[in-house]
């Protein structure tokens, strides 16, 4: 791989460039080439704190690298051998040495895309939103759309107004379209229902509920798959969306994820009548890529499945020798709890959408996946499960046991709430547990805000790690981002530290390391240090099993490397 990424200088280390004889290469241990096919490492981190991930040599001292192989994980005496004329040695003084961290569930081009014309603050009053509005018309008067994000869904329904009126008073000539924080309702003025073809009579869409007010009238809020339908008329509108995702991934998220060591990633919805596909291909060709990814497609609950896996299955791709694998589908299950939308076993505390049996409601139902399962599976796709609520994981886990052929490694992603009797079955399905904890929302202190809408007993033990783990499920820890922040360390924090729902910092180190490794199907290659792995490594300013649960949030990384070569370094 030849990215152009300037590396770093350091000093080398006066230590003996001799070779001992071979019995001193016994002494090396098996994590060492013999003596006569040895060469000398590219790099040599030596003085270091190296927490391997590796449960049969878990520290170390010393790392040598040879191009982008690891080639010797061992003490500082042995890894002398290693070191040539050439060899860049670097004196970690002590620094901590990771694995890369993985982030297995993000959505790096929506978070980060420049196609946002407008940033509302979560809450404001009416006259507040106006102002803003009004000079985001001005200043973008060329838009056919107006795109924006921001506001949360509470600060709509406490309106005096109709959010309708509010949004038509203040932009009532061009269509206007804002997304929730959670990404999962939008909304709209009475011109993009109109170019959406949706009126009072229209019915809910699958896996969508058109708001209305008290008489039946719309009232601009759309949930879930209803408002996603509308974003992609108007993000299709938009002929330089494209080029700002491109934009967007290239200056913003991709160095700021190196920033914290994160060296691989999911995109947990690649929106592939959008164009996400090609902007992801497009930095892959132009090798501007710093990370390894593996693509989520989202799989679009309108779409006939006749069609949409016929599509599928020719975007499928997982190349050996590329940092972008096409190779996971994204589902959505349910909604989220907030909006009452999340799949339950039993009914919501309050009725707000009229749902039928006031239960959430199903994207894709138990069948449906059961289908994509077995038409997907075969090609070699793993899927990337949306559940939040107990139904709606109870009904993941079963397609999965109904459909799959075992070898898959399908995962379940939010787990907020979870039926007991459903925590075994992860590790007798090999379905992959996959949580974010690094929002404050998922914080136990936060768990009371959910009694009124589902009641105290289902309000407690939220995304519960701790007894997910206990039951052996293979757990992964990721942001969500930008829903929580993608900040490992934050994620890290508050896993060991949310009692009684907390797990160990190993296992934590785990969950965003081996575990993530294994879910984007590359534990061979990465996720713990060990002789024969790519050197995707980071450097830390502390040791993490030095430090309380709320230092660990303040640690920085001071280098970042993928593939042997450095994508970030610290001034």
């Amino acid at each position: 791989m030849s990215r152009s990424i300037m590396l770093f200088s350091t000093t080398l280390l006066a230590l003996s460039s001799s070779l001992s004889g071979c019995s001193d290469n016994a002494e090396l241990s098996q994590n060492s080439p013999t003596m006569s096919n040895q060469a000398s490492a590219s790099t040599v981190f030596v003085n270091a704190r190296v927490y391997t991930v590796d449960s049969k040599q878990l520290w170390a001292q010393a790392v040598a690298i040879q191009g982008n192989k690891i080639v010797f994980v061992g003490n500082d005496d042995k890894a002398k051998s290693y070191i040539g004329t050439t060899t860049q040695v670097i004196d970690l003084k002590g620094k901590m040495v990771l694995p890369g961290f993985h982030d297995v569930h993000i959505h790096p081009l929506e978070s980060a895309s420049e196609v946002t014309q407008i940033t509302l603050p979560g809450s404001a009053s009416e006259q507040e939103y106006m102002d803003i509005l009004h000079e985001a018309n001005l200043q973008h008067s060329d838009s056919r759309w107006l795109i924006g994000y921001g506001h949360e869904i509470a600060t709509l329904l406490e309106m005096q107004s109709s959010p309708l009126s509010v949004l038509d008073d203040a932009i009532p000539d061009r269509p206007v379209i804002i997304m929730e924080q959670t990404s999962h309702s939008m909304w709209v003025n009475s011109k993009a229902l109109a170019l959406a073809g949706i009126t009072h009579q229209s019915v809910d869409p699958i896996g969508g509920v058109l708001g209305r007010d008290e008489h039946g009238y719309l009232n601009g809020i759309l949930y879930d798959n209803a408002g996603n339908q509308v974003m992609e008329l108007a993000m299709r509108s938009r002929s330089d969306a494209s080029e700002q995702d491109y934009w967007g991934l290239i200056e913003y998220t991709m160095p700021e994820l190196n920033k914290v060591g994160i060296t691989s990633i999911s995109d947990a919805r690649t929106y592939w009548q959008r164009g996400h596909l090609q902007t992801w291909q497009r930095v892959a060709d132009e090798d501007k890529l710093t990370l390894r990814v593996s693509l989520g497609l989202w799989a679009y609950p309108q779409m006939s499945d006749e069609k949409q896996l016929a599509s599928l299955k020719t975007m499928f791709s997982r190349p050996t020798d590329s940092l972008l694998k096409v190779d996971q589908v994204k589902f959505y299950m349910d909604g989220i709890l907030v909006n009452s939308t999340a799949a339950m076993h039993d009914p919501y505390e309050v009725d707000w959408l009229n749902l039928y049996g006031n239960k959430g409601l199903n994207y894709f139902t138990q069948a449906r996946l059961e289908k994509y399962i077995k038409a997907l599976e075969p090609v070699g796709f793993d899927f990337n499960i949306h559940g939040i609520g107990d139904r709606g994981i109870y009904e993941a886990l079963n397609a999965v046991e109904n459909a799959s052929n075992g070898t898959a490694r399908h995962r379940i992603t939010h787990l907020e709430v979870v039926n007991p009797d459903d925590f075994p079955r992860f590790a007798k399905l090999n379905v992959i547990a996959d949580a974010q904890v690094a929002g404050e929302f998922s914080q136990p202190s936060h768990w009371p805000e959910n009694i009124p809408l589902i009641g105290a007993e289902r309000s407690q033990d939220l995304v519960p790690i701790k007894e997910l783990q206990n039951a052996n499920a293979t757990l992964t820890l990721s942001s969500d981002w930008n829903v929580s922040t993608f900040n490992p360390f934050v994620g890290i924090s508050h896993a060991i530290s949310r009692a009684p729902q907390n797990i160990t910092l190993a296992q934590a180190i785990a969950a965003y390391t081996i575990n993530g490794a294994y879910a984007m199907r590359q534990e061979h290659l990465v996720g713990s240090i060990e002789v024969g792995k790519r050197a995707d490594l980071v450097v830390l300013d502390n040791n993490l099993f030095e430090l309380e649960a709320e230092q660990i949030k303040q640690t920085k990384v001071v280098m970042t490397l993928l593939d042997g070569e450095v994508i970030y370094q610290a001034n």
